[in-house]
């Protein structure tokens, strides 16, 4: 059975909290000379967030309604700039699916979900980072036709 992806509700915060904590963990062990081993949001944080509309954010659940993954978003718009043009955008600020339902179409499903959102709102693209210590990330978001639009680079000193 397909997951159902919907609106994060205030109840899904212990479920969101666990799984940034799974996505914080393979950054941390990936690089852990800039990750700390905590979580992206406090619970009051998150609590702001789910109340904002510019920063909707998206759960999959399965038929007992227990959350699979989520989708956090922002919506980005380019202001007083000579160079970008005036283009509305969905920034997919975070995936994450939990380690236990990977492989069954969750992320997929989120994705799908974050683009059907960004068409209806009329937005003319969407965006994520990845970073390139989290390999299965990148083959996922290559899988799903996502393309490198710009790289960032750095030398450690």
């Amino acid at each position: 059975m397909y997951p159902t992806v919907r609106f994060a509700e205030e109840q899904d915060i212990p479920a969101i909290m666990e799984l940034l904590t799974q996505v914080n963990r393979v950054h941390f062990e990936g690089r852990p000379d800039l990750f700390r081993m905590a979580t992206k949001y406090t619970e009051d944080e998150l609590r702001s967030i789910l109340r904002n509309s510019q920063t909707p954010v998206f759960v999959c659940t399965d038929s007992s309604g227990q959350v699979l993954g989520h989708g956090f978003c922002i919506l980005q718009k380019p202001e007083n700039t000579r160079l970008l043009k005036n283009h509305l955008t969905l920034y997919i600020d975070d995936i994450c699916v939990d380690a236990d339902a990977r492989g069954q179409h969750v992320g997929q499903a989120i994705y799908e979900h974050i683009l059907t959102y960004a068409r209806q709102l009329g937005c003319y693209n969407v965006t994520l980072n990845v970073w390139t210590c989290n390999p299965g990330a990148m083959k996922f978001y290559e899988k799903l036709g996502l393309e490198p639009y710009k790289i960032g680079m750095e030398k450690v000193l």
